[in-house]
């Protein structure tokens, strides 16, 4: 069972840094810091983008249309906190052997 906690602690940890390193690229092409026009730019900007909209279909669906803002990527981390969380609780009740 505590394998299972650690293993999805991992991958929200690195759900978690795609989301913040998509974030972060998609800032960069906005304000033209980096130019698309670079074939490694525009790979990995699509690359991160065909990860993270899965993620993100749904809550858009959900949540109110704000113009140029996209508020998805801020629920989808609300929701790997809480379940980042969730996992500590349970590999803590693992470790003191309530479970």
């Amino acid at each position: 069972m505590l394998t299972i906690v650690q293993i999805l602690q991992v991958l929200l940890n690195v759900v978690w840094w795609v989301i913040v390193i998509q974030f972060v690229l998609s800032l960069l092409v906005a304000f033209n810091v980096v130019n698309m026009q670079s074939n490694f730019v525009r790979s990995l900007y699509q690359g991160l983008d065909r990860l993270t909209e899965p993620m993100y279909r749904p809550i858009r669906r959900i949540l109110p249309q704000t113009g140029g803002i996209d508020f998805a990527p801020a629920v989808v981390l609300i929701a790997i906190a809480v379940l980042t969380i969730i996992l500590n609780n349970v590999q803590a009740s693992v470790m003191m052997g309530a479970i």
